[in-house]
């Protein structure tokens, strides 16, 4: 039988973090072990989540409460992973639910594969995003082309995968150095180790709350300025250190100053057009000089990104659909 071990990291989240455990308690799979990771809070969150241990004894769902002082999520998960007893793991945030048949379909997926004689490594599933008015939609998710689409919309966000022990364990972890965005690097760090990966079909399993100040997600970019640069920074050199072949470094690379592109038209919405333009002229700068300055850029893709960029800043969609096909 497949275990599984759900990782939580918890900081200041005693008024929220009852919904999500409850989402756990719910899931109709045993066995499950669940690490709930306080990161130090300094209000009753390392109560809560030890009533909750103590509510939920029981054969079959082991709850383990632990602490972690480096105060990032990154190194909580971490503290987690090393807790983990579990053949698969889920991470998972503290303000977001699960559908009760989450891990049950993870473990389909997985079983189904192992009769056919075929070892998974990371499992892809949809997620619905809540925003602050209480609009609903489903992010987006893709079958294809994967290494973009996460590139471009955080396919393999934290809430968003379950990935197998052993192939974690043979990356690098959590960047516990990241205050931010730090499942997005790790999700390319994973897809550049390779893994052999499956989709999980159907509806929505997984509820991430973009609902206002509360969320971890956070509602605006400026006042943390310099940290997601960092991490695209980063995340170039992944790519350029990597055994891609040349034409896919190319591609990523270029994707990732699209993405400094989004964030400079964020900065832009946010008011903070100081900060807004030396970042989109970067970004143009990065992309003129991966097309060497040629013909196509000068008279189509350096127009097209200008455009891109005052689209985004008017906050219209679709545009990463654009980028996709144009980079």
């Amino acid at each position: 039988m497949t275990q599984v071990s759900i990782i939580i990291p918890v900081y200041n989240r005693a008024s929220v973090v009852g919904d999500t455990l409850n989402s756990v308690v719910a899931q109709t799979y045993r066995p499950l072990q669940v690490i709930l990771v306080d990161n130090y809070s300094t209000d009753d969150t390392l109560q809560v989540l030890e009533t909750f241990k103590n509510e939920h004894p029981g054969e079959g769902f082991d709850v383990v409460v632990t602490r972690e002082e480096h105060h990032t999520a990154g190194a909580a998960r971490n503290h987690g992973f090393e807790q983990a007893t579990g053949d698969w793991i889920l991470f998972f945030d503290s303000d977001d639910l699960m559908d009760e048949k989450l891990v049950e379909s993870y473990v389909k997926i997985i079983e189904k594969a192992w009769k056919k004689g075929r070892q998974l490594d990371l499992i892809s599933s949809k997620s619905t995003l809540v925003f602050p008015d209480g609009t609903q939609r489903q992010a987006p998710f893709h079958k294809r082309d994967l290494f973009a689409n996460h590139i471009l919309h955080a396919q393999l966000a934290t809430q968003r995968y379950a990935v197998r022990r052993e192939f974690f364990d043979a990356t690098d972890w959590w960047n516990i150095n990241l205050p931010g965005w730090n499942d997005w690097e790790l999700g390319l760090r994973l897809l550049l180790a390779g893994p052999r990966v499956a989709f999980m079909g159907g509806r929505s399993r997984v509820i991430i709350n973009h609902n206002g100040a509360d969320s971890i997600t956070g509602t605006e970019f400026h006042s943390r300025q310099g940290q997601w640069e960092h991490v695209i920074d980063i995340m170039k050199g992944e790519v350029q250190c990597s055994r891609l072949k040349a034409k896919h470094k190319t591609r990523f690379l270029r994707l990732l100053e699209y993405r400094r592109l989004v964030l400079a038209a964020q900065y832009e919405r946010e008011g903070c057009p100081e900060l807004a333009k030396p970042l989109c002229q970067e970004a143009y700068q990065g992309l003129k000089e991966s097309y060497n300055d040629n013909r196509r850029w000068r008279w189509f893709i350096g127009p097209v990104t200008r455009r891109l960029f005052a689209r985004i800043a008017a906050g219209k969609r679709g545009s990463a659909r654009i980028a996709r096909l144009l980079y």
